[in-house]
């Protein structure tokens, strides 16, 4: 079987795509508010329901999705373990195989499987053949506690732009056209 595919920049993309979420999520609902006419309370509280609501889905969204990740790892082990326990000899060939592919000569190869199935052979096999590790195994509760924060520090910056901007308007630094939405 093998491993899931994890890139080092998703510890980067994905807080970043959350923040985008938040900001383009809030910033589109608080200026439908404001286009509608609403007062600049009414468009506050429009925005912070967008920012609570969408931090709450995207942390549900997330646990699911994570949740669902880490059954699948689970049940990936529990296979492992069985088929560890009833043929040995063949996840021996498995994992000399991953380190054929990986430049290692035939008895060499085979040696290091040896060592490593006679130490951990459930940790040998979950990490080079399953690509599961204890640093990237799946937490359902942290992804989703991370996707709340990102989206939320997203939509927090649609109120750092207004107050940016209500800042730096008397100043003749940054003009954006009337609108009660800067009002508030």
């Amino acid at each position: 079987m093998k491993g899931t595919d994890r890139s080092a920049s998703d510890g980067f993309v994905q807080p970043l795509l959350g923040a985008n979420d938040g900001l383009v999520s809030t910033a589109s609902l608080v200026l439908g508010v404001a286009a509608a006419g609403a007062s600049p309370k009414s468009i506050l509280v429009a925005g912070i329901a967008g920012l609570v609501a969408g931090a709450m889905s995207m942390a549900a969204g997330e646990y699911v999705s994570v949740s669902s990740q880490a059954d699948t790892e689970r049940a990936d082990l529990a296979r492992e373990r069985q088929e560890l326990a009833t043929a040995p000899q063949s996840e021996h060939k498995e994992l000399t195989a991953i380190y054929l592919r990986r430049g290692l000569d035939a008895e060499l190869a085979s040696e290091v499987a040896t060592q490593l199935m006679a130490h951990d052979a459930l940790g040998a096999h979950m990490r080079d053949e399953l690509g599961i590790s204890e640093t990237m195994t799946a937490r359902p509760v942290q992804a989703a506690l991370a996707s709340a924060a990102t989206f939320a520090v997203g939509a927090t910056c649609l109120s750092w732009l207004c107050c940016l901007s209500r800042c730096l308007q008397p100043c003749g630094l940054f003009r954006l056209p009337h609108s009660s939405f800067l009002r508030y």
